[in-house]
């Protein structure tokens, strides 16, 4: 189906990306599911090529273009690609609009150059051992001594973790038992202060390449200017920005999934069996009619809700439904591709095996799918 959420310049931009892609990505990604981590030299290539970074107004290094249509340009071009090793996404999706609506100017003065020239990685601690979704509950504390606050607490299943330079620490400011949605503050967090450790690399189903960690800190002092944003409106901060998150990740979905049937519709019809192409028996005809109809017809919805996004119309339960929506549809997708594969879809070697554990966790981070329907269902009134 041809879309028409994009134009010229997007198309363009998009050639840019599969080139780096080609180029720097794709040839290497095998090496690093092996070692579980991606150099840091390729966020600095990626930000020399406009991939990353271009958000960021250009007395800071970047491109000063923020069209969120680039972003999913970016998104859906590694996602095709299977490059889930870079935190590009999280680079751009996710950092870059903290930074951008919350940092003053003094912040943007210290942080925007590095994050925009790939020279310094971030990351986000939201999710803690015992919390998962539930960020009302997140125990990890922050004490104000003199200029600084004092953080002690931990997170877990943090993307880029271990390459982070800098975390948006989502900490308890607030202690006081009714303080609800008002005691939490977002902080950031150094590489080198004193009191911050990293546990291991995490070692996960899928997304091997993504360096993935559990966090700790024990009494780090952090200057008072490290303060992101209004003290104890952090909640408030994340729920302005996570319709923006899910909406990347729905994008992500969308895009991985067409891929994976793309790939699966070709070898359908040159693998055979009982003497014919298996794409030529009735029900494999059938599950492929069924996963086309239901990607181009999500399609459709993800870029309504893309188009909304631009326009700064997008709602957090528009963004829920794109979410939930897509992201159990890539599990839908990605199992039938592998069940018509036979037994070569188990192999690592095929693509398809890789997409397999890589999709399952999109219905979990981000919010999950039960998640994303109590949002919809409080929507309604029920």
């Amino acid at each position: 189906m041809e879309r028409e959420i994009f134009e010229a310049e997007h198309d363009q931009f998009r050639e840019i990306v599969k080139e780096f892609l080609a180029r720097k990505i794709t040839p290497h990604h095998a090496q690093w599911e092996k070692d579980g981590i991606v150099p840091r030299e390729t966020f600095r290539a990626a930000a020399k090529q406009g991939v990353i970074g271009f958000q960021v107004p250009p007395e800071f290094g970047g491109g000063g273009v923020r069209d969120f249509r680039l972003n999913a340009v970016v998104t859906e071009e590694f996602a095709a690609a299977a490059a889930s090793g870079p935190g590009f996404v999280l680079h751009n999706d996710v950092i870059a609009p903290y930074l951008l609506n919350l940092a003053d100017d003094g912040q943007r003065a210290r942080w925007l150059s590095g994050f925009a020239s790939g020279e310094e990685i971030w990351a986000i601690g939201m999710t803690e051992p015992g919390t998962g979704s539930d960020l009302a509950g997140i125990r990890t504390s922050a004490r104000k001594d003199g200029d600084h606050w004092v953080v002690t607490g931990a997170k877990t299943f943090i993307s880029n973790g271990i390459n982070a330079d800098r975390v948006i620490v989502v900490a308890r400011t607030d202690p006081s038992p009714d303080a609800g949605h008002k005691a939490f503050s977002l902080l950031i967090v150094e590489r080198g202060m004193d009191g911050f450790t990293r546990g291991r690399n995490l070692d996960k189903i899928g997304l091997k390449a993504q360096d993935t960690a559990e966090l700790h800190f024990y009494e780090v002092r952090v200057p008072a200017a490290n303060l992101l944003g209004e003290e104890n409106r952090g909640f408030y901060h994340l729920m302005h920005n996570l319709p923006e998150e899910r909406m990347s990740i729905a994008i992500g979905s969308i895009a991985g999934a067409r891929a994976v049937f793309d790939r699966t519709l070709e070898y359908t019809k040159s693998r055979t069996a009982f003497g014919q192409p298996v794409a030529s028996f009735q029900h494999s005809r059938f599950v492929l009619a069924e996963m086309d109809t239901e990607l181009d017809i999500a399609q459709v919805f993800l870029d309504r809700c893309l188009a909304a996004l631009v326009k700064g119309e997008l709602t957090a339960v528009q963004a829920a439904k794109a979410k939930w929506w897509t992201s159990e549809l890539q599990q839908r997708v990605v199992t039938a591709c592998l069940q018509l594969h036979g037994g070569y879809g188990y192999m690592t070697e095929y693509p398809v095996g890789r997409a397999f554990t890589d999709a399952r966790i999109q219905t979990i981070y981000g919010g999950t799918t039960e998640i994303m329907k109590e949002i919809v269902g409080r929507d309604l009134g029920v």
